[in-house]
């Protein structure tokens, strides 16, 4: 009984550890969708977006792509996800800024190696809603 019961709290206390969160930005028709999970000091954020040419960018072919690895907390509601291109040298870096209500991703210019046409990981100064 004693056995069950520790391992019923090691359960419990290891779920209270893990969460996930999700953000949304349309604009357009583009669409961000940032997932951020947390378990213990781990964190692993995936990024993707699917772009379908908004009025402004006829002749633009739709798009899609996706990030994902784990990430680093560089400060109190910041994360920095760096992930090599295959066969290249470069790193896509996205900086992930957290608030109560949102986040806004900035990508380094090495992201191109992830995304083609009019596709970008950088929210450009909007912000993903958080999914409730």
């Amino acid at each position: 009984m004693k056995k069950s019961l520790f391992c019923f709290a090691l359960l419990i206390s290891g779920s209270v550890l893990a969460s996930t969160d999700h953000y949304v930005l349309r604009d357009g028709k583009h669409v961000h969708h940032l997932k951020i999970t947390q378990l213990g000091e781990e964190v692993t954020i995936s990024s993707d977006v699917d772009f379908e040419p908004n009025a402004d960018e006829k002749g633009s072919k739709a798009c899609s792509a996706d990030i994902a690895d784990e990430a680093k907390k560089t400060g109190e509601n910041t994360f920095r996800l760096k992930k090599q291109s295959e066969g290249e040298a470069s790193y896509c870096v996205l900086d992930i800024q957290l608030s109560a209500t949102g986040a806004k991703i900035e990508q380094s210019e090495d992201c191109n190696n992830f995304v083609t046409g009019i596709c970008h990981f950088s929210s450009d100064g909007k912000e993903l809603l958080k999914v409730k």
